[in-house]
């Protein structure tokens, strides 16, 4: 009964060295290799955060952009934002701040 079952068409198969070379051989592209299939799949996760982090400063530099223009408008617009980012006064003012819970 045992001698049947090795004997049969799978295990004759499994058996010939090229069927295990190439067994062997796709082990080792797909994990092992320095280009391989877990190495692509991590830097392709890696270069899409890359893409996210790339549009999150392109926006962020607009907008210091957009403040660095208001700011060299004049002196009204910088006082404006002494006051509001901060909280800063005039000698003669009194500066309340309001929290809003949420």
């Amino acid at each position: 009964m045992k001698k049947e079952i090795f004997q049969s068409r799978f295990f004759k198969t499994i058996g010939n060295k090229f069927v295990i070379v190439f067994i062997l051989y796709a082990v080792w592209i797909i994990f092992f290799d320095e280009n391989s299939i877990v190495s692509h799949v991590q830097s392709k996760r890696q270069l899409n955060e890359l893409k996210q982090q790339k549009e999150y400063y392109q926006e962020r530099i607009v907008s210091d952009r957009q403040k660095l223009e208001d700011l060299n408008k004049g002196k009204e617009e910088l006082e404006k934002f002494a006051r509001e980012q901060y909280k800063m006064s005039k000698p003669d003012e009194d500066v309340f701040i309001i929290v809003e819970e949420e």
